[in-house]
């Protein structure tokens, strides 16, 4: 099967499958966006896609990018990235996405460390932030502004001027880029140290989207989707990028999280992926319209079609969850009105999805190995993964490229997880984040955390306990239950320090802990937990932009809350204190 793969894909580049697409999709819609209120403001076919593709390309060679020279973004989900993207592959350059929350210095190690040509920054914040970190690097090499009003910093040069040039040929340029190069560089997070940037090429994308179709089974030509997660991250650039412009998908680009509920409802999309907290926000906003309706209007189990139109998924033929998992009651509920959502299993090295069941779904796991790839666990329980999609190494870093790959070609994910009989994988946690309890036991915190932020309250979890006596927790509330439930209690005005110190607030947070804890052992359970009056944002101290933990980051930057949960004096048994008996006020 890898080996079939391989020759289906022989030869393919992003500019070939994207030639391909114009040539046979030419007067179909490619991408759209919607003004603030989710109206339809605008829209590009795929052969206008082209044209500004083209154009831009002709722009970028003329400030003087060639291939092999690596173009770094900064934009949010916006037509022109797409277009700029595809015109650096049509150069034969390597596209770099970096993330929107990135501060100066992080922006100034990044493109220093891509050895980027040319810089492309979307709005005045963006621009801002960019400049600051280009002109001390970089010096008079351009920097490119998107929205003309930004205003200007020094060598900046206008996305129009760019739109103005003679295009270059379609399918001369087409060619240019080779399958050996590089389609793109994803840069991790830097949880662990400083980011790693992952060189994927063009056989990596091609071979990942041929193991994507088989898996999907069913001709994506033309099916609606939105692009609102970070291009600097894999799963939208694969999902909403590459599989949109090698398959003719139709998106729609939202470029705030903020407006994704109306971008749902107007777009009503086919395809649609999302990270856990984005899943939860959408549950919990439909549970407080059901308990907020009488009981005549609430949805029946032969309505749930209307509730599926009034949020924008009835349409759906795959709804994916991604990241990091998913607490199980919320994908029981989406699946039980209805919402195909099943969980994928994916890592940057791996150019997106490894192991996925996007019909034969078992909640609790992510599936099997796509077409075309391998799994296996080695003896600790560690996930490895073999197969084209695999990624060329880590750029300017052979050590940890050899610490990821081994020499038969095995990616070793980092990740903890068992296979069934059935040949599906669970993940239990990350090999480096397994707690080990004062009394030895070995425990997930990710699991803790994901039932700690299914219930009502709980927007993000931190499960503490290593080499303590026993398991506790920094709990963060979710504004927007938290705001509705103050709305109830004449507490609209109460700043967040009071409504997490409020005592009958505090009650309902420790409900939702009991029902976490109900699904563990006890040496597994929350005993005491302190509700932190902040809120954790993506790209802060505390959450990745895709939202992940920043584990040793909270470790340290809550070091005296995080002592509150253990006061001297407290037995060192797991046994002791009993669940409940500790809620600490911050």
């Amino acid at each position: 099967m890898k080996d079939d793969i391989s020759e289906v894909v022989r030869g393919q580049t992003v500019p070939t499958l994207f030639r391909s697409t114009v040539a046979s999709r030419p007067e179909a819609v490619a991408l759209r966006w919607l003004a603030g209120d989710g109206v339809p403001a605008g829209r590009l076919t795929w052969a206008e896609y082209a044209d500004h593709a083209c154009r831009v390309a002709a722009g970028l060679a003329h400030l003087g990018v060639e291939p092999g020279d690596r173009v770094v973004m900064m934009m949010r989900n916006r037509p022109e990235f797409h277009v700029v993207d595809v015109a650096c592959t049509l150069l034969g350059a390597t596209p770099v996405s970096i993330y929107n929350s990135s501060s100066p210095e992080q922006i100034e190690y990044l493109t220093a460390h891509a050895e980027a040509k040319v810089a492309v920054a979307g709005d005045a914040e963006q621009l801002e932030r960019l400049a600051k970190a280009w002109t001390a690097g970089f010096g008079s090499a351009p920097l490119i502004v998107v929205d003309e009003a930004a205003g200007t910093a020094p060598t900046t040069v206008a996305y129009g001027e760019l739109l103005s040039a003679a295009p270059v040929d379609l399918d001369e340029a087409a060619d240019r880029a080779r399958p050996q190069d590089l389609a793109t560089l994803i840069y991790t997070s830097g949880t662990t140290g400083p980011p790693k940037g992952v060189m994927i090429t063009h056989r990596n994308v091609a071979w990942a989207l041929e193991s994507l179709r088989r898996a999907v089974a069913a001709t994506m030509t033309g099916w609606r989707q939105i692009s609102y997660l970070p291009m600097a991250h894999i799963a939208e650039r694969m999902v909403t990028h590459y599989l949109h412009l090698a398959d003719g998908t139709e998106v729609t680009t939202c470029p705030d999280l903020s407006l994704l509920g109306a971008h749902l409802r107007e777009v009503r999309p086919h395809f649609f992926a999302g990270v856990p907290r984005v899943w939860e926000k959408l549950h919990a906003g439909i549970r407080a319209a059901m308990a907020t309706a009488s009981p005549e209007a609430r949805p029946r189990s032969d309505a749930f079609a209307a509730l599926r139109a009034q949020v924008g998924l009835d349409c759906l033929h795959l709804a994916v969850v991604t990241a990091a998992p998913m607490p199980r009651p919320v994908i029981d509920f989406f699946r039980g009105i209805g919402v195909p959502l099943s969980e994928l299993f994916g890592m940057s090295e791996a150019t997106g999805a490894v192991a996925w069941a996007p019909y034969r779904v078992k909640p609790g796991s992510v599936g099997p190995a796509l077409p075309g790839q391998e799994l296996k666990l080695l003896a600790d329980g560690e996930i490895c993964s073999r197969g084209g999609n695999v990624f060329a190494g880590y750029l300017k870093d052979p050590d940890r490229t050899a610490g990821a790959l081994d020499p038969l070609g095995w990616l070793h994910s980092g990740d903890i997880g068992v296979i069934d009989d059935d040949g599906y994988l669970s993940i239990v946690d990350r090999k480096k984040e397994i707690i080990v309890t004062a009394g030895g036991k070995n425990i997930s915190p990710t699991n803790l955390e994901a039932a700690l932020t299914s219930g009502r309250f709980v927007a993000h979890a931190c499960a503490i306990g290593d080499a303590r006596p026993y398991m506790t927790a920094l709990l963060v509330l979710d504004t927007e239950s938290t705001a509705r439930w103050a709305a109830t209690r004449g507490l609209e005005r109460a700043v967040p320090e009071e409504l997490a110190a409020h005592p009958d607030l505090l009650a309902e947070v420790q409900r939702d802990v009991d029902a976490a804890n109900a699904a563990f052992s006890r040496a597994e359970q929350i005993k005491r937990f302190a509700v932190l009056p902040t809120e954790w944002l993506p790209g802060s101290d505390e959450l990745t932009p895709t939202m992940k933990l920043k584990r040793r980051t909270i470790l340290e930057k809550y070091v005296t809350e995080i002592e509150t949960l253990y006061p001297r004096g407290a037995a060192a048994s797991e046994e002791t204190p009993r669940t409940g008996d500790g809620q600490v006020q911050i």
